[in-house]
Parts: structure tokens; C-alpha cells; sequence
């Protein structure tokens, strides 16, 4: 990919970066998996598999990108010509199209909440309220996709701006105050009488909580939250310049996206403990759940409003990741032909994500393996899809990339020993492939019919 293009300095590469992985996975999904899966078991396993498989991984998909500076197909086309392993890019970039349809859905939703908290419509609301007008709204056709095709917009907008002015520009003003509004929030979150309560469920594990259920969902967290195994990190690290350190910029995109994780969690328990609600409300945790919890607050709908506001800064660079791999491998380094590619990718989008958007109302009928629509998307992407992709890249960078060249490259910038290599090494070869392996055949069966 002959392109010009690049991020200006390391900050705005790992901002935006770390805006790729800190998305709905952060926000929306992690709170309610985690409330679904035991909570701080759940927390402790994301964690081990965040570091010893989604490090490795991330920092995997970096040299193939940076080391070829080529989009998600063409850097698989380098290293391995005249092979099939090009498939791994066509997976990721096939998986963010899947992925983007439905989560600019729940993109859609953040919209519509934010209208509502500004106009003074969620004042007042008691909870059966709230879950009346969360049912409404994503059972009206011309809601749900009016509001996703806006989603849409805004995310195809900054796509077509490119890689310096778009996605970077937007991430330096967003990324930062993310965190600025998650710190407040979280500190007030802890000043509820009970919190303490939230808490504990949240960050103590109760290892009696512990099923294959639970150690697959984290994994497929872990995976999700990092945007791992769809080679969107292929794509971001192409734009990198050789100077930069690859081993520190991938642990300060997983240490911020460990952050937010937990940052999440402590905004949301310890309110949702202190007004005795339940932990496990699933994905309508932050649209039913949340409103209810911040009406009784003092300005209360004002809080929910910043966090709405830093929910939509969260999913929009994550979505931004999403279309910029599919635009990337597209455009082919022509910046001419990028504003293009983005607004016909980003329309063939949100025409897939249709059907996702109106399986809550008109299409709430038909299934897909006993789930809804969006559902099925869901568990194809997040527990097929990318631990699929993330086991090929584990198997790949070992297997078509020369040691030397492996240690060469993550050296360039950085002073990574022969020791911390050698682990990683370790990790990534054996490690990575094994545990994604175990856990596919649990989801499979075949564990069970084992044992």
C-alpha cells in the first residue's frame, strides 16, 4: 500500500488505536457479560486472557502491518505470496463488516438516548417507564434504522476525511475525554450508600462461579474489547512509522483498554448494587437499568447525559477501525479513490445491519439457532468469528515469519530484551493456539461429549 498517509506521532496512534479496542466491548458488553458470568471470576479470567493471549496477539497483528505497510490482504500477500493465508485478512475484514452492521444498531440506540436526555424526555421516568420506552424504541422500524443510518454517517464521515485528518483528528479530542467523563462518573458511582456492595461483586472472585460458559465469554472478551483476530490492528499498524516502539504501544493500548473495563464496572455496579437492582439485566443493563439508577440521583439525568455522550465517543472510534480496514483494502493506498470506497461501504453496511436493527420489532419473530438477528451476529462474530481469526494469526506469524525477523521488528523502537521475546514467542506459538483451540471445542461440544 503505496500510501502518504500516516499517523503524525505515536500518541495518535495509540489513541486511536486504543479507540478501536475501548468501544461498545468496553462499555456496553463487558459490564453485561460480566454481570451475566459471575462477575469478579469473569473480571479475573478477562484479565489472564487479555494479557497472556491478547497481548501477544495484538502486538502479532502489529509487526505483519507495520512490517509491510500494507492493508489487511496485501500484508498476508507479502509475507506469504502465492499462498491462501491472504484468507486471514478477507476473514477480519468479512467479520468487521458482520460486526459493524449490528453495532451500529446499538450506535443508533446511544443517538436516540442522547436526544431524549437533552430534550428532558428521560426526567421523571420511573423503571417500568424506562423499559417501555427501551421496548418502543427498538421496536419501531423507522427509529431504530433512521437513528443506525445516522450512526453511520457520522462514522463514514470521518472514514472518508482519511487516516491524518479523520480518524486521528477525531481520536485526540475524544479519547481524552472519555476518560475525563468515566473518572467522574465512577467517583460519584462510589459515593452511593451500598456501593461497597457493587464493588466486591465486581473486583472479589467467587471461583465457585466458574463454568466453560464463563471461561469462553471472557476469551471472546478478551478478543472483542482488543479487536483482535480481524486484522483491524493489521490496518492501523501499517500506518506506523519504523521508529516507534511496537511492544510499548501495544501494552498501552491493552492497559487503557484494561482501564476502561474496569472503569465501566465501577460505574455501573456499585449503582446498580445501591439501589438494589440486578447485576445480570443483560445488554439492556445500560438503556433500563442505568436510567433508573441515575433518575434518583441529583442531577441525575445530567450524569447520564455525559456518560451517553461518552458512550457515542467509545462507539464511534471503534467503528471508525471497523469501516477504515474494509475502505483500507479497498482504496489500496489511493487516497482519491478513499471518500469513494467509504460512503459505498458504509451504505452496503448499514443495509446489512437492517435486518438487526428490526429483529427487536417487526422481525423479532425469526431466529437464527434460536436466537434473534442481532443476536446470532453477535455470537458469530464474538465467538467464532474472531477467535477463529486470532487462532490463524497465532498459528501464522510463528509459523511464515522468520524468528530473526519477528525479533528485529519488535526491537526497532524499542529495547526489548532477548528474554521478553523469547516469552512472547512462547506465547504466541504455543500458548495463544492451544487455549483458543480448548475453548472452540467446548463451544463445539466436544469437551462435553468427552467428558
Amino acid at each position: 500500500m503505496n500510501t502518504t498517509d500516516q499517523w503524525t506521532s505515536k500518541l495518535g496512534f495509540i489513541l486511536a488505536a486504543a479507540g478501536s479496542a475501548i468501544g461498545l466491548g468496553a462499555i456496553w458488553k463487558f459490564p453485561y457479560v460480566a454481570g451475566t458470568s459471575g462477575g469478579g471470576i469473569f473480571l479475573l479470567i478477562f484479565l489472564l486472557f487479555t494479557l497472556l493471549l491478547g497481548l501477544p496477539l495484538l502486538m502479532g497483528e502489529f509487526i505483519i502491518g507495520r512490517s509491510t505497510q500494507k492493508d489487511a490482504i496485501d500484508s498476508y500477500k507479502e509475507i506469504a505470496p502465492g499462498s491462501s493465508w491472504h484468507l486471514i485478512g478477507r476473514l477480519g475484514i468479512t467479520t468487521c463488516f458482520i460486526l459493524l452492521s449490528f453495532y451500529s444498531v446499538v450506535g443508533g440506540w446511544v443517538l436516540i438516548y442522547i436526544v431524549k436526555a437533552a430534550t428532558g424526555s428521560l426526567s421523571g421516568l420511573t423503571q417500568s417507564d424506562y423499559n417501555n420506552l427501551f421496548g418502543g424504541i427498538v421496536s419501531d422500524p423507522v427509529i431504530s434504522v433512521g437513528a443506525q443510518l445516522v450512526f453511520m454517517f457520522m462514522t463514514t464521515i470521518v472514514i472518508a476525511k482519511g487516516v491524518t485528518s479523520g480518524i486521528e483528528k477525531a481520536s485526540k479530542y475524544m479519547m481524552p475525554a472519555l476518560f475525563i467523563l468515566f473518572i467522574i462518573l465512577a467517583i460519584r458511582s462510589f459515593t452511593l450508600d451500598g456501593a461497597m456492595e457493587g464493588v466486591l461483586f465486581f473486583l472479589k472472585p467467587e471461583f465457585a462461579n466458574v463454568s466453560s460458559e464463563t471461561i469462553l465469554f471472557a476469551m471472546g472478551q478478551s478478543f472483542f474489547a482488543l479487536s483482535i483476530g480481524v486484522s483491524v490492528m493489521v490496518t492501523y499498524s501499517s500506518y506506523l512509522s519504523k521508529k516507534e516502539s511496537l511492544p510499548q504501544s501495544a501494552v498501552s493500548i491493552v492497559l487503557l483498554n484494561l482501564l476502561v473495563a474496569v472503569l465501566a464496572g465501577l460505574v455501573i455496579f456499585p449503582a446498580v448494587f445501591a439501589f438494589g437492582l440486578e447485576p445480570d439485566a443483560g445488554p439492556t443493563l445500560l438503556f433500563n437499568v442505568l436510567p433508573t439508577i441515575f433518575s434518583q440521583l441529583p442531577f441525575g439525568v445530567l450524569f447520564f447525559l455525559a456518560f451517553l455522550v461518552l458512550f457515542l465517543f467509545a462507539a464511534l472510534t471503534s467503528a471508525f477501525s471497523m469501516l477504515e480496514i474494509i475502505v483500507a483494502a479497498l482504496a489500496k493506498g489511493n487516497e482519491a479513490k478513499r471518500k469513494k470506497f467509504a460512503w459505498l461501504v458504509g451504505l452496503a453496511i448499514f443495509i446489512v445491519g437492517i435486518p438487526s436493527a428490526l429483529s427487536f420489532g417487526v422481525l423479532a419473530d425469526i431466529t437464527v439457532f434460536g436466537k434473534s438477528i442481532f443476536d446470532a451476529f453477535d455470537f458469530l462474530v464474538s465467538n467464532i468469528l474472531m477467535p477463529l481469526g486470532a487462532l490463524l494469526i497465532a498459528i501464522f506469524v510463528p509459523l511464515k515469519i522468520p524468528k530473526e525477523k519477528l525479533f528485529n521488528e519488535l526491537k526497532a523502537g524499542s529495547n526489548i530484551s532477548v528474554k521478553l521475546f523469547s516469552v512472547w514467542f512462547l506465547l504466541i506459538r504455543y500458548l495463544a493456539p492451544i487455549a483458543i483451540i480448548i475453548v472452540f471445542l467446548d463451544v463445539l461440544g466436544f469437551l462435553e461429549f468427552i467428558k
